[in-house]
């Protein structure tokens, strides 16, 4: 938000220099990210800086208020006019010009008003104005078709204040300064750009801005004047009001000002509009923006003579409602909106007028013919106004403000505050009375806050005078008993709790105010609790460095997703309908608005994001997954392990081409095996899995014991081709992590290194081709105990020497024993024994 600091000091006195305010209000919370200087030197306080662009500083000699008395013909150019300028010297001063601006004045003798502007003097430095790039120049007399000119009435690009060229500065009114006058004195200005937090919404104004530098100068603030001027013929009956959600509508006001002249609105209230980036537009219009900034209470002004008309004779009726099924909305960007069903609306008996605290609608729209205004100020529940905000795509300076929180309070202010102004631009008569229904008052915050409390948590000792002093400088009404503060909560601060959460934000506000870089560094004196392992986030941070030890980086995303992407690995089956997800109240955006119940789609929309940087990913994520629960409000929240493996199997080096050779199903078994034993889980099997989103012939189950771990294989291509990963084989897992972590051991078994030598030999097993390896293993571990140590499948080999429908698998077999070395027949037998085995359990042959 854009504060010029000329506003502020309508508000409260300032006497530091800029830049230190800048640092005050930047510890206090309102972080300043930049000052721009129009006109002025930049201060110097020593160890304070802040950044800023390149600017000019007016010479407070050359460049002047200047009244322009008369405008004369150029006798050699029709493009050109001699402006007459009294600048403050003995004689007018005579500036050749071609500002299209005054050609209306030529030739009409001297002015009855002044008309005043910027006025440059010889020897004065100035932004060249017909230069594309900034470019600075210092002017000098030279003569324009004939006539001698040394001195010029400056345009706003001349004087840094804008990029308009087209005409010079002109102001009707009197600025109050006399001829002559420093240039700076008079418009010269700081702009801080105060980057606003949520948390501190109470600031989204000019005034609010001035209630922090109040606090922090203790200084007294200065309100601006709600009182009203009203002469005119009562509102009552000229219009109806009904509030029909006041949970989304909690105050609704309205004020009447008859036979009003639409022109442009005063020079200080355009300057000062522009100052904080809005384009002046007309008196009424630029009244409603003036207070959204000077206050922050957003108004909205209807034409109510077309008001009436759409009433076609009956009583006007003005209500708030939700919108009809199907109802659509033309409103002031000229979009035509069909609307939600959670949008509150404004509205009479024939349609909706506007989005309730966000934009209003065209058919009812202020013009250069509108004589009546009704003028509204009201307060929405900022919640369903964020969602209004992001279901319509828009974004307004009074969405903007509702969404972050307004007090119901702030209506009757704005609406008395914008009618008079409205009456001093216009000329009209406001009439007597304000409608105000407000059906939902809340309620004051009232806090105890014991003393003790502030010096435990702040670290030093207050004096309880001192902190009712702090508080009652933000405007808290603070009364003292004893050893407590009894603590009531102004309007304007919504960010304020009750209870012990009253207690801590006051305790902040006590920070801030008196200033944390004037907290003395203390030793905690409190005790320390009792420290306690957390084994699950110990287990789980060991996941995460196994992980890391093989070669995999890890991913962090969002939580939300939708349906239909989550639908999209599971094609085949349907996918899951929405009722069974954690749909979010009020999603961020359109593609987040359930809660996910897989981690592989963040991962693969990732691996898309990244593959234009690195076709080599290996990476993984431990999140929670969120599945809804009938019986409980809460829905049960696992945790999951998510891995995905595309592209080369090795990064490139000068050693080979690493490119040659992608990752395949085992080099993904490979990690999980890795995981697994990393975490010492044992009884740990394999078994081929019927997955939707995983190829059929790639794919596995992982078990311990019996209980299911995860799955994990290759994406099926359809999928891969779904989510744009089709280049490479893309390898996923998703794991049970809580499962995975309670299988894991809290301590292990270790074995020394053997002392005597092993016996190795192999074996080769012609099995049915639906057997899985895992069995063949168990068949001979069991066969083989307990002499056999170690069983390692080799290789896997279906040919035209082996029969149809069976397969060969050939297996490393490890003999050893820790007491005696073995004797060749002991191992002879034993690998007999095994061959037996499997045969009768398996119909297994052995290869020859």
């Amino acid at each position: 938000m854009l504060v010029p600091l000329s506003w502020l000091k309508e508000f409260v006195d300032i006497d530091v220099p800029a830049e230190l305010l800048a640092e005050r209000l930047t510890l206090a919370g309102l972080e300043v990210g930049s000052i721009t200087y129009l006109g002025v030197p930049q201060g110097h306080v020593e160890g304070i800086r802040w950044p800023t662009s390149e600017h000019l500083v007016w010479d407070r000699e050359k460049l002047l208020l200047g009244a322009i008395r008369e405008i004369k013909a150029h006798p050699n150019a029709d493009r050109l006019v001699l402006a007459m300028v009294d600048y403050g010297g003995a004689e007018l001063e005579q500036c050749v010009t071609g500002a299209p601006n005054l050609f209306e004045y030529k030739d009409k003798g001297p002015l009855d008003k002044p008309l005043w502007t910027g006025f440059a003097a010889e020897g004065a430095e100035v932004w060249d104005g017909h230069s594309d790039e900034p470019k600075r120049m210092i002017l000098k007399e030279k003569p324009l078709r004939g006539i001698p000119n040394r001195s010029m009435v400056c345009s706003e690009k001349e004087l840094g204040l804008s990029a308009s060229h087209e005409g010079i500065i002109l102001w009707q009114d009197d600025p109050g300064f006399a001829p002559g006058t420093p240039l700076q004195d008079v418009i010269g200005d700081i702009i801080f750009e105060i980057e606003l937090t949520p948390n501190v919404a109470r600031a989204f104004s000019i005034l609010g801005v001035a209630r922090e530098v109040a606090a922090l100068l203790d200084k007294p603030l200065r309100e601006p004047s709600y009182e009203v001027v009203a002469t005119g013929k009562p509102i009552d009956g000229e219009v109806a009001l009904e509030i029909l959600e006041p949970e989304l509508n909690p105050r609704f006001t309205l004020a009447l000002l008859r036979d009003a002249e639409i022109k442009p609105s005063p020079e200080w209230m355009q300057r000062r509009l522009q100052l904080v980036g809005q384009r002046p537009i007309n008196n009424i219009v630029d009244v409603t923006n003036y207070i959204t900034f000077e206050i922050g209470q957003p108004l909205h002004a209807y034409d109510y003579d077309k008001l009436r008309e759409r009433a076609k004779g009956t009583a006007l009726h003005i209500v708030t409602r939700l919108p009809k099924p199907g109802e659509t909305l033309e409103t002031l960007d000229e979009a035509s909106r069909k609307l939600d069903e959670h949008n509150i609306l404004v509205a009479d008996d024939v349609s909706a007028l506007g989005l309730g605290g966000v934009i209003g609608g065209a058919d009812t729209e202020i013009s250069n013919t509108t004589r009546t205004v009704l003028l509204e100020a009201a307060n929405w529940n900022f919640i369903n106004i964020r969602r209004t905000m992001r279901s319509q795509g828009l974004h307004t300076d009074a969405g903007a403000r509702f969404s972050r929180g307004v007090h119901p309070s702030r209506a009757i202010l704005g609406v008395q505050r914008g009618i008079e102004l409205m009456r001093q631009t216009s000329g009209g008569t406001v009439a007597k009375g304000i409608i105000d229904d407000y059906p939902l008052k809340p309620a004051p915050v009232k806090i105890e806050l014991p003393i003790s409390e502030v010096r435990r948590i702040l670290g030093m000792d207050f004096a309880i005078e001192m902190v009712a002093d702090i508080l009652s400088r933000l405007q808290f009404v603070v009364m003292i008993d004893g050893e407590t503060l009894h603590v009531i909560t102004p309007d304007h601060r919504m960010d304020i709790g009750e209870g012990v959460i009253g207690q801590a934000d006051l305790i902040e506000e006590i920070a801030r105010i008196h200033g944390y870089d004037q907290i003395p560094d203390t030793i905690v004196s409190d005790m320390m609790p009792a420290q306690r392992a957390n084994i699950a986030l110990e287990r789980e941070e060991r996941t995460r460095d196994i992980l890391v030890a093989l070669g995999l980086r890890e991913n962090i995303s969002y939580r939300f997703t939708t349906p239909e992407r989550e639908a999209l690995l599971a094609a085949k089956s349907g996918g899951d309908n929405r009722d069974s997800y954690v749909e979010m109240a009020n999603p961020i955006s359109a593609d987040k608005t359930v809660l996910r119940h897989t981690l592989l789609v963040s991962l693969l929309e990732n691996a898309l994001s990244n593959q234009r940087y690195n076709r080599r990913q290996q990476v993984f994520e431990i999140g929670t997954v969120y599945f809804k629960r009938s019986d409980q409000p809460l829905p049960d929240e696992p945790r999951r392990l998510g891995l995905l493996m595309t592209g080369p199997r090795d990064a490139d080096n000068w050693l080979k081409d690493a490119s040659a050779v992608n990752v395949g199903f085992f080099d993904l078994k490979g990690v999980v095996e890795g995981i697994i034993g990393g975490l010492h889980v044992d009884n740990v099997t394999y078994e081929r899995a019927n997955h939707a989103a995983l190829h059929p012939g790639r794919s596995a189950i992982v078990k311990a014991g019996n209980v299911e771990i995860g799955v994990f294989g290759e994406l099926h291509p359809q999928i891969a081709r779904t989510f744009e990963l089709a280049d490479a084989p893309v390898l996923v897992a998703e794991l049970d992590l809580d499962a995975l972590l309670q299988a894991a051991s809290e301590g292990h078994r270790v074995q020394p290194l053997p002392t005597t030598p092993p016996v190795l030999q192999d074996i080769a097993l012609v099995v049915n081709a639906q057997t899985p390896a895992a069995t063949v293993e168990a068949v001979i571990r069991k066969a083989g105990a307990p002499l056999l140590k170690d069983v390692r499948l080799f290789d896997v080999y279906e040919g035209s020497s082996i029969p149809e429908g069976h397969k060969s698998l050939a297996y490393n077999l490890t003999y050893q024993t820790d007491e005696r070395t073995l004797k060749d027949d002991e191992v002879a037998a034993v690998h007999k024994r095994i061959a037996k085995a499997v045969e009768r359990e398996l119909s297994a042959k052995l290869r020859a």
